[in-house]
């Protein structure tokens, strides 16, 4: 097979190095990564689902601006715990009271999806995974904190790491709760045009 064309360049509208690693995981390396840098705050009353379409949407179209005729791929992962939009916990104390929130409940991990084609068609999806943790005592909060794992996490917590002992349940997608849902992700490259297979095999020839 021969390598993608010109047209099939492909830019993550992401900074984060877990959508990278999920892209790498089915052969998959962007041509650019190209960071939106938006204000992600909730606008008032929104709702986590709307929040994370909307985000992924506005991340994908800023930089599409910056890059015509590339595929232009977009994500946001939200937390919700009921209409609750947890924080992606910067400080310790945000990170606790996330924790102590989730301890013992339900909750549900949000994934935004938006593709911007060459041809500057827009296709958005969003993607939900059921998480259910364990009760949480005082002294594994400690612990899971002083390892700063929760650090820019989404909900204060993150699943492939020590977070994982947490969870009791997980119904959906795991990667979603990672940060790119892999099954969809790939559907919707694949659906609109981008020869996913061809960048798999030549990935694997370098």
């Amino acid at each position: 097979m021969t390598a993608p064309g010109p047209s099939a360049r492909l830019v993550l509208a992401s900074a984060s190095p877990r959508r990278l690693d999920l892209l790498a995981q089915i052969g998959i390396v962007p041509d650019a990564v190209d960071p939106a840098a938006l204000d992600e705050s909730p606008l008032p009353r929104e709702l986590p689902l709307d929040h994370a379409k909307r985000l992924a949407e506005e991340k994908a179209v800023a930089v599409a601006a910056r890059h015509p005729g590339c595929f232009v791929l977009a994500a946001d992962t939200v937390v919700a715990c009921g209409r609750r939009i947890l924080p992606k916990a910067e400080e310790e104390g945000e990170a606790r009271h996330c924790l102590a929130l989730l301890s013992g409940r339900r909750h549900r991990v949000i994934g935004g999806l938006c593709l911007i084609t060459p041809a500057g068609r827009r296709v958005v999806r969003t993607i939900t995974t059921a998480v259910a943790f364990k009760r949480l005592s005082e002294e594994e909060i400690a612990f899971y904190l002083a390892g700063g794992e929760w650090r820019g996490k989404a909900g204060g917590y993150a699943i492939q790491g020590f977070a994982a002992v947490f969870a009791r349940q997980i119904t959906g997608s795991y990667s979603n709760v990672v940060g790119l849902p892999l099954h969809e992700t790939y559907g919707l490259l694949s659906g609109n045009g981008y020869p996913c297979l061809e960048s798999a095999s030549c990935r694997g020839q370098d």
